[in-house]
């Protein structure tokens, strides 16, 4: 297809078979059979089955079903039943938040029946868009969506807004002249169209080219087939972690049963008893308070306008240090404002004109005449560029209507993109005048005088540098800039193209796609948190600079290039410079996939946002793929991992703060699983090692399992979101969950729940009784877990936090609490969990020995931990 833009209309159509009376029924049944239907291959959506079935590969789960496997083996139905509801619970909440994220996807979907105008037997029918084959004559009028790829054979002052394809927010206007270069972007074939985008103002006839997958959105639905999607930090640190528990358990139990062996223990005794110890060993509720958390997080950050695709992506954000962003809609507002006016020799803010004063009124006013865009119930028709002109009028009151109605109009001269110049004859304060509005390069060498506070002045080379000199800071400044003069007329004098001469100077009004007012903020909140944003962009380098100085993302001009250099670099050279550039310009979907991978081949997880067809290859490729909820097109959505439905930018750095607490909470809740875990192992290897009675019962280790365990751990999970989180740098995600830090402190908390255990053991035992020590173990082991919820919830010690910030881990410590004693005093339940009656004296001791860990870990924080 690259052939079809360097020939003429003409040959085109000689290539293509097809004549100006259209084609035939048989040419099309034809076609279909050779080129298939207009519409792209769809990928095929996971069933919820397989997304069931998908949630067991995980290795923790794995780890888990082998525990469930082991427990059957050794005649523990309950463990083994407990095990597995745990597993499924997991597996059905992963997947119930797969298919909430797809309805959620799917109610943000427009249902729409696209059809199209061609010309077909020498008649113009409208036919569904599926049904458009190569070699059709489309027939395009404004408003219309472009539904194939063709060579314009006709146009008549045609302008397309390609914005989804190729980022910019201009419409581009359009004609049939052939192009030289072979080698361009989307974006430079002024002589084509494209599916996907539309037509804004014109019309035009356009010989089909490519249909469905051939088109340049098929190309990129076949990039977004190859991308892949890469693992979040949490999954691959949980995996590493699983690795790292299973390996130390299985030393653990080898070790025991070893001692076993050597205390003269019985072979099969000796490896049930390590089995069993393995199974307790293993925190079941791992997999379903992850999966918990990460739902929670997920609701939570629904309500603050951003819905999460894929739950483990919540987390993911917290871990982002380069944010790659599409500029025009997610940085920018993606519509055109009037920002400076250069009106009777000086410059103007927009918002500072003067109505009462003339010159500055008739710039307004003539700048609506000579314009046929209108704004009515909240719906833009018309022109960007003409629209940025009805809402400056509109700041001063004049709506352009009534303006137009008072003013009437004459005749139009239309635009055109050889001309660059638009011309309309309107009766003005009992005079018939032309104005013209148009390119400054055009308009200036047929301006003859300037209105000026003190009369229509014979225009001075002074006066000509001046507007050239103010056109060139606009347009270093990334402005489009308009001019507009007028002259004289007589009332039925014929006008045309030649009289756009002898003019008499206006204004000048230079507009832009402005940044979004809270894009700077959002920018300066990520280089605090150590995030780089960057901008890539199909605009052009001047405007993207221009945009990206303004909001912080650029500092100095060399962090710029354009797609082009990227052509000439390697991957390797690439991924040398990609950490010195801030902005990326003129780029073609493959380029910005190039620069994510440059990216995280550097080590950095890559969030992309971007709301066009153009972002979506990279959004898969991306660790984190966040498209726009209200302008983002339905390709983006599918390949993202979050949708924000306020296409705010900043959304997405509470999102990524969310993300960082998330983490934070998990490790947290991970802490006081396996910190728990490990003070119960102790006390089995210290009654081994001793060869003192069993401490506990398995019934005891379910309940520690099911009840102690998992609610205060959700309940971590749900701490607060920490505000100082984005003060910090992006965690490294190589660095290990299970790291030499983190052991330590495992197996520190760990030992002192241990200490106040065995102690407990000892004080029951010298009663003489092992019921009573197995009792006051497993009673004080349990509610020193329970206090220990209090110690998990931070680093910081919890009268720095706030005592009473979670409630979760209040009601969770209750329902613990008074499950324990029921446990305890009901005599119903004290022969199915295997515990003796206790007097207050033991009870007593078990309070205190369980208020100990806590009393110490406190200690150490309010001396030690300094708070952030």
């Amino acid at each position: 297809m690259s052939k079809y833009h360097q020939q003429t209309s003409v040959e085109v159509m000689e290539m293509l078979g097809v004549t100006n009376l259209g084609l035939n029924d048989y040419d099309v049944q034809k076609r279909l059979e050779v080129y298939g239907t207009n519409e792209l291959e769809e990928a095929k959506r996971t069933s919820t089955f397989a997304v069931f079935f998908g949630q067991f590969k995980d290795l923790l789960v794995i780890i888990l079903l082998v525990a469930a496997f082991i427990s059957f083996l050794l005649g523990e139905v309950e463990s083994t039943i407990v095990i597995l509801i745990v597993v499924i619970l997991n597996a059905i909440l992963g997947t119930v938040q797969h298919v909430k994220a797809e309805q959620s996807l799917d109610s943000l979907k427009t249902l729409t029946s696209p059809v199209a105008k061609v010309m077909r037997n020498n008649q113009l029918v409208e036919i569904p868009s599926v049904d458009i084959v190569v070699g059709d004559l489309l027939y395009l009028d404004a408003g219309d969506y472009i539904s194939a790829d063709g060579r314009l054979v006709e146009v008549y002052n045609l302008h397309v807004n390609e914005s989804s394809l190729t980022g910019e927010s201009l419409p581009v206007a359009k004609s049939t002249a052939p192009i030289e270069e072979r080698q361009i972007i989307i974006g430079d074939k002024k002589n084509m169209v494209f599916t996907g985008s539309f037509v804004t103002n014109g019309r035009g006839i356009v010989a089909v080219t490519a249909i469905g997958m051939e088109t340049e959105i098929g190309e990129i639905a076949n990039l977004l087939n190859t991308a892949k999607e890469k693992r979040t930090p949490l999954q691959v640190s949980l995996d590493h972690f699983g690795e790292k528990l299973a390996l130390g358990i299985t030393i653990i139990c080898l070790a025991i049963f070893t001692i076993d062996l050597f205390k003269g223990r019985e072979l099969v005794d000796s490896f049930m008893f390590a089995v069993s110890l393995a199974v307790a060993a293993i925190p079941e509720a791992l997999s379903s308070i992850v999966t918990i958390v990460l739902a929670f997080g997920t609701q939570k950050m629904a309500k603050e306008n951003a819905i999460i695709r894929k739950l483990y992506a919540v987390e993911s954000l917290g871990s982002v240090s380069v944010i790659c962003s599409d500029k025009t809609g997610t940085l920018t507002e993606n519509k055109m404002i009037v920002q400076q006016v250069f009106v009777d020799q000086k410059v103007i803010p927009h918002d500072q004109l003067h109505i009462e004063n003339a010159i500055e009124k008739k710039l307004i006013l003539q700048a609506l005449l000579c314009n046929n865009a209108l704004e009515r119930d909240h719906k833009e028709i018309g022109d960007p560029t003409e629209i940025a002109l009805v809402k400056l009028g509109k700041q001063y009151n004049l709506d352009e209507l009534i303006v137009r109605d008072r003013y009437p109009r004459v005749l139009e001269i239309p635009f055109d993109s050889d001309r660059k110049l638009m011309s309309t004859v309107n009766q003005f304060n009992q005079q018939t005048i032309m104005i013209t509005k148009g390119a400054v390069d055009v308009l200036l060498p047929q301006i003859v005088k300037i209105e000026t506070s003190t009369g229509i002045l014979a225009i001075t080379e002074e006066h000509q540098n001046k507007i050239e000199e103010m056109n060139r800071d606009f347009s270093m400044n990334g402005l489009r800039v308009l001019a507009i003069a007028y002259k004289g007329v007589r009332k039925n004098q014929t006008i045309g193209v030649e009289d756009e001469r002898d003019l008499i100077f206006v204004g000048l009004l230079a507009m832009m796609d402005p940044p979004r007012k809270e894009s700077k903020s959002a920018v300066e909140s990520c280089i605090k948190a150590g995030i780089k944003p960057v901008m890539i962009t199909g605009d052009h380098k001047i405007t993207a600079t221009a945009i990206a100085k303004q909001i912080g993302i650029l500092k100095d001009p060399s962090e710029a290039i354009e797609g082009y250099e990227i052509e000439g670099l390697t991957d390797q050279q690439l991924q040398e410079k990609v950490q010195d550039i801030s902005v990326f310009a003129r780029v073609t979907p493959e380029h910005k996939i190039r620069i994510v991978k440059a990216w995280q081949e550097k080590g950095h997880v890559v969030a992309m946002t971007g709301d066009g067809v153009n972002d979506g290859p990279a959004l898969k490729q991306a660790d984190i793929g966040v498209a726009m909820g209200i302008t983002g097109t339905e390709v983006a959505k599918d390949a993202s991992s979050m949708i924000l439905t306020d296409d705010n930018f900043s959304t997405i750095v509470k999102a990524i703060s969310n993300g960082r607490s998330l983490y934070t909470n998990i490790k947290n809740a991970i802490l006081f699983l396996l910190s728990g875990n490990t003070g119960a192992i102790f006390v089995v290897l210290y009654a081994t090692v001793l060869s003192l009675p069993v401490p506990f019962a398995p019934v005891h280790l379910l309940f520690i399992n099911l009840l102690t365990d998992s609610l205060p751990a959700i309940a971590i999970g749900l701490e607060p979101h920490n505000k100082n989180t984005m003060k910090d740098k992006p965690r490294d995600i190589n660095t290990p969950l299970l790291n030499k830090t983190f052991t330590t402190q495992v197996v520190l908390e760990g030992s002192l729940i241990a200490i106040s255990t065995i102690i407990a053991f000892r004080l029951g035992l010298s009663t003489g009784d092992t019921l009573t020590a197995s009792t006051m173990a497993f009673a004080t082991l349990c509610l020193s877990r329970l206090v220990h919820g209090f110690n998990s919830r931070s680093i910081e010690s919890i009268f720095t936090i706030g005592l009473f910030t979670n409630k979760f881990t209040w009601l969770a410590f209750l329902i613990g609490f008074l499950s324990l004693h029921a446990v305890l005093f009901i005599p119903s339940l004290t022969g199915v969990f295997e515990v003796a009656t206790l007097s207050g004296g033991q009870l007593s001791y078990i309070y205190i020995l369980s208020f100990m860990p806590f009393l110490v870990n406190q200690w150490y924080k309010v001396l030690f931990v300094r708070r952030k």
